[in-house]
C-alpha cells in the first residue's frame, strides 16, 4: 500500500508542478476520476482534470526470488509492479507526457522530452 501513496504522491506532486504559475484562485476542475484497489494490493487509478492533466496507474503484485538477509541463496518475495502515464501541458503549450514502469529492476520512465545518454564509444 505504500507504493500506492508514493504513486499517488508522484501524481499530486506532478499535478501542482503543471498547474498554472501565478495569483489566479480559480478552481481546476477534475473532470474524470476513476479508482479501484483490490484486496490483493493490486489497484489502478486515473484521473484527469479541466486544465489538461491526465494520469492513470496500474499495480499488480509479482513474485520474484530475493537475495536471502543471511546470503545463503535465494528465496521468493512479492514486488509491486507499476506501470502508468502521465501528461499536461507545458507553459509554452506543447503536451508533456510521460509514461514509465516500476518494478524490482527500478523505474523506467520514457518520454520524448527526456535526455538521451549518448551512445557509447567503441
Amino acid at each position: 500500500m505504500n507504493s500506492f501513496r508514493a504513486a499517488l504522491l508522484l501524481s499530486l506532486v506532478v499535478a501542482i508542478c503543471a498547474a498554472p504559475q501565478g495569483s489566479s484562485n480559480t478552481p481546476i476542475p477534475i473532470v474524470s476520476q476513476n479508482s479501484d484497489i483490490q484486496p490483493d494490493g493490486s489497484y489502478k487509478y486515473s484521473y484527469e482534470t479541466g486544465n489538461g492533466i491526465r494520469a492513470q496507474d496500474e499495480g499488480t503484485l509479482k513474485t520474484v526470488q530475493v537475495q536471502k538477509a543471511d546470503g545463503s541463496g535465494t528465496e521468493q518475495a512479492q514486488a509491486l509492479v507499476q506501470t502508468g502515464s502521465f501528461s499536461y501541458p507545458a507553459p509554452d503549450g506543447t503536451n508533456i507526457e510521460l509514461s514509465y514502469t516500476a518494478d524490482e529492476n527500478g523505474f523506467h520512465p520514457q518520454g520524448a522530452h527526456l535526455p538521451v545518454a549518448p551512445a557509447p564509444l567503441t
